[in-house]
């Protein structure tokens, strides 16, 4: 399998951890602790088994969770898991990483399909979505790890871990970058669910530079929270059935499904409404599909599925 990062367009519904997640319990009680390159467990990074992953779910309520699964009989894996761990532990208590040994953790390696390792997932609210399989480069999984934590703001994870133990971040591991003047004022407004000034940094940051894809990843994002804020899915939902052809209708469906990580559904949707549609209809759809693609990234395989999908109904 080749090693894929994948850019966190939206952090829901990518896998179902539901048969795993189990009341609160003590981390102790459940037996983690020992973590892959033998330091000593700590609040940042912990060792989680079938039985203690419950714990994990419900702390990605207030605290973005990077969850990485290794194999114990492959080094090679465990080396990538304690490099993620240093990387994790200089963000300080802002990100908590969870690691599990799937030679050990029969349950989550079920319900990861795991084929492949270290492989990494980011859970928000519960929910999972694969980050990246494979080794990757430090300055990528920084890359991927502030994505996290951008698409944690825009959901309302922005809690800390007290940062404690031996692996607690020191003078010696290297500062978290600060992000850009207007990329902190967007992740600000995002924060305080100022939408508005959040798009008005992210464009602004886009005039002084045309090519900066994360500003154009955080803005079609913060456009994507703006249009969904306060719909009723269900609602949504039964207008859309009722007038399949309706383009207002349809895209706010397609939104809602890309939110909620049914990336293929809401492509599908529009690519539908591209084929029913026809003048300046077509042409609404067709740009509200594009905006779409620029959510989820262009290096995405949806996307590239989609736009093939398009070119075919449009020609």
């Amino acid at each position: 399998m080749t090693d894929k990062p994948i850019t966190p367009a939206s952090l829901r519904g990518a896998v179902d951890l539901s048969s795993l997640a189990r009341p609160a319990a003590s981390r102790a009680q459940s037996g983690a602790g020992a973590q892959p390159g033998g330091a000593t467990a700590d609040n940042v990074v912990i060792e989680v088994d079938d039985a203690s992953f419950g714990d994990v779910v419900e702390s990605s309520v207030q605290v973005p969770v990077i969850l990485a699964v290794y194999s114990g009989s492959r080094q090679q894996s465990r080396d990538h898991v304690d490099s993620l761990a240093a990387l994790v532990r200089s963000y300080a208590g802002r990100l908590i990483l969870a690691t599990a040994d799937i030679d050990v953790a029969m349950q989550i390696r079920s319900a990861l399909q795991v084929q492949q390792v270290p492989m990494v997932l980011g859970i928000l609210k519960g929910q999972p979505v694969p980050l990246y399989v494979g080794d990757q480069p430090d300055d990528a999984i920084r890359q991927v790890l502030d994505k996290v934590l951008e698409a944690a703001a825009a959901n309302g994870v922005t809690g800390r871990v007290e940062v404690s133990g031996e692996g607690a971040a020191d003078d010696d591991q290297p500062a978290e970058p600060e992000l850009p003047e207007t990329h902190q004022r967007a992740f600000d407004a995002i924060e305080r669910g100022d939408y508005a000034a959040a798009v008005a940094a992210y464009e602004e940051a886009l005039k002084a530079d045309p090519q900066d894809e994360d500003a154009k990843l955080g803005l079609g994002q913060v456009k994507l929270l703006q249009r969904t804020d306060g719909v009723d899915l269900a609602q949504a939902r039964q207008a859309a059935a009722e007038a399949p052809t309706d383009v207002d209708k349809q895209t706010v469906v397609a939104d809602l499904d890309l939110l909620g990580g049914h990336v293929e559904d809401a492509f599908a949707r529009l690519v539908d409404l591209v084929r029913a549609t026809t003048g300046d209809e077509r042409n609404a759809a067709r740009q509200h599909l594009l905006e779409l693609f620029e959510v989820v990234g262009p290096a995405d395989p949806r996307v590239k599925k989609a736009r093939t999908a398009l070119m075919s109904a449009l020609y």
